[in-house]
């Protein structure tokens, strides 16, 4: 599954990796925690087709465990830093913490990270939840509704 959204966008998202669904039908965030990934954006004012969506491994590992290192490693080098290339996005919303391990570079836990931007080898990033904890814990999500209520600033001032 490489992702979903226009050629250029101004923002990415980055997940952690395909669940059962996302494999299945080959698109990102389509299934429960899609949903929820749909409402966090239409909360914001972003529409699902202005962004593009992606993961940080493109296949789901065996037995729905995190993505190894040195798979982060191969699908960072491999897709990931291509697509970013390609799409160009002003800002690279990462959610949860293995795409922050992956771009970041970061074992920081990510309560202490979340919400504030990054900027590394020229990119902006913004550290945040994964849907799927928003969906568990609800001080989670509503951390997850003010950082996406934050790109609506950044879409609306560009900075």
């Amino acid at each position: 599954m490489p992702g979903e959204g226009p050629a250029i966008a101004p923002f990415m998202f980055v997940g952690e990796a395909p669940g059962a669904q996302e494999d299945a039908t080959g698109r990102p965030f389509c299934g429960r925690s899609g949903r929820f990934f749909d409402d966090l954006l239409d909360h914001a004012g972003l529409d699902r087709g202005a962004v593009f969506v992606t993961s940080s491994v493109k296949c789901r590992p065996p037995g729905n465990r995190d993505p190894r290192v040195d798979e982060l490693r191969l699908c960072r080098e491999a897709w990931l830093e291509r697509q970013v290339a390609c799409v160009g996005p002003r800002l690279i919303v990462l959610m949860g913490t293995v795409p922050v391990r992956q771009m970041l570079g970061r074992t920081t836990p990510l309560k202490s990270l979340r919400g504030t931007p990054v900027r590394r080898a020229g990119r902006m990033f913004l550290p945040t939840y994964h849907p799927a904890a928003g969906m568990r814990f609800p001080a989670i999500a509503a951390a997850l509704r003010e950082d996406f209520c934050r790109l609506r600033i950044h879409a609306e001032t560009g900075r």
